[in-house]
């Protein structure tokens, strides 16, 4: 007989997973919805309304796993990236969309996800067990492994160089936020977090009041979409994945979902475009390499995710990887339900509050639910979904309401000085992501540079 208490938490964990798939299932269809700007606030909320912390991680999984199947109806049937995360599969989308075969594009993007989700959960567990063992050292050398994690997420961006250089004076601009609102006797951090989160929202806000600014932004016509009529090649609800990609497809997919498993330092964006050209420089029959590209990238967003979540947080606690310290960021530091001590590189987060098994059973049950939820849905429904988005769907409606979550929480916790930090943060780095490439997760890592490493090297060279 289940124990009461675990029965508990496997019908919270069941329940928030289902509320995740549901949500960013939805949220997935809508085109730009940029995973750190929607899934970082609503797991942040999420962990501020006192979710138990089961129910925090299924919810985070289960979202995750369903936006990265669902992102795939805009990218596919519109030839609009449903997120960062979808732009590498764009090209290859827009050729089969002019080929009069976007539906089959959709078909084996989906699939791919569904089989790597299942693939990476359990490999990603296993990584991380065989890297805990050494988590205490990594924990103590915490502020020095922030910084070179810094630098090297920095250099791997697309802004090389550039984004290297611009961590300096970027990591002195919240260190100076922080002495000032600290003269106040106000301690803030959700708020530099959600600053940057939403930095290239609050730029285009920006940039909306500005004459020269908006005037770029003109549009002559109104964009129209033509979409393909679908058809449906299997019988019942639920397809099975394994029929609709062929085995050459099955043995990729598995094959770089496996390698992206495996990698937690590097950008998602960067391994999916790598793999991706490697699955593409083996396979000479033009459509056929064009298919199975789209499976094997469309998986390796899925693996690389849930690794670059799952490594850092079971062997560690500390967000060194570029999802970890951006999407995934409320999982490590959400004062004060979760917290890392600036001074010690201790932590109070799903680290230390779930075990390895249940790090894997919860895991699982996530994925379990996304594919419930997201799989069969984008499979049946992605033409008349994607319609509905495009007709009757404002964007500026969606936009608003993240706003609204973002002003809320930030009062919450600063009052007005909170609201003001996450404007100077946003604009700041919303900016500095358009014009040099300084992307959001080199910024996450960056303000963990600033309250872990500056204040170790102060003390270190006083």
């Amino acid at each position: 007989m289940i124990d009461a208490a675990l029965l508990n938490q496997i019908l919270v964990a069941t329940g928030m997973g289902l509320v995740g798939a549901v949500v960013f299932a939805a949220i997935g269809l809508v085109s730009g919805t940029d995973e750190t700007t929607t899934l970082a606030p609503l797991t942040l909320l999420v962990v501020l309304l006192g979710v138990p912390p089961v129910g925090v991680f299924t919810f985070f999984l289960a979202a995750a796993v369903a936006k990265h199947m669902t992102h795939a109806v805009p990218t596919a049937l519109l030839g609009i990236p449903g997120d960062t995360m979808a732009t590498p599969l764009l090209q290859d989308a827009n050729v089969l969309r002019n080929l009069g075969v976007p539906h089959i594009a959709l078909r084996k993007m989906v699939s791919g996800a569904i089989i790597a989700a299942f693939i990476a959960v359990p490999l990603a567990v296993l990584f991380a067990v065989l890297l805990a063992p050494y988590g205490a050292a990594i924990t103590k050398a915490a502020p020095w492994i922030f910084v070179a994690a810094a630098v090297a997420i920095a250099y791997f961006s697309s802004g090389r160089w550039a984004s290297v250089a611009t961590l300096v004076p970027f990591v002195m601009v919240i260190v100076a936020l922080q002495a000032l609102t600290g003269k106040y006797g106000v301690k803030l951090s959700i708020s530099y977090f959600l600053g940057i989160a939403i930095g290239p929202l609050v730029a285009d806000l920006f940039s909306v009041i500005s004459p020269a600014a908006r005037a770029r932004m003109k549009r002559d016509k109104v964009r129209t979409f033509s979409l393909a009529p679908d058809v449906k090649g299997w019988s019942g609800y639920f397809p099975n994945p394994f029929k609709v990609l062929d085995r050459g497809q099955v043995k990729w997919t598995f094959a770089t979902a496996a390698v992206s498993s495996a990698t937690f330092v590097f950008s998602p964006v960067a391994m999916t475009v790598v793999l991706g050209e490697l699955v593409g420089s083996r396979i000479r029959h033009a459509y056929h390499r064009l298919t199975t590209t789209l499976a094997a990238r469309n998986g390796v967003t899925e693996a690389t995710y849930i690794a670059e979540a799952l490594i850092p947080l079971i062997a560690i606690g500390l967000p060194l990887s570029p999802v970890a310290a951006g999407p995934a960021a409320p999982l490590f530091n959400a004062p004060p339900v979760f917290t890392i001590d600036a001074a010690s590189g201790q932590t109070h987060n799903l680290h230390n509050l779930l075990n390895h098994w249940e790090f894997l059973g919860y895991g699982m049950l996530a994925v379990i639910l996304a594919a419930l939820v997201a799989y069969p849905f984008t499979m049946n429904f992605a033409r008349r979904a994607a319609l509905f988005i495009s007709r009757k769907v404002s964007h500026e409606a969606i936009i608003a309401t993240f706003v609204g979550l973002i002003v809320v929480i930030s009062v919450w916790e600063g009052q007005l000085l909170g609201l003001l930090v996450i404007l100077t943060m946003g604009l700041l780095g919303g900016l500095l992501s358009r014009a040099i490439g300084f992307n959001t997760g080199v910024q996450f890592m960056g303000y963990y540079t600033a309250v872990l490493t500056v204040p170790a090297a102060i003390k270190a060279f006083a």
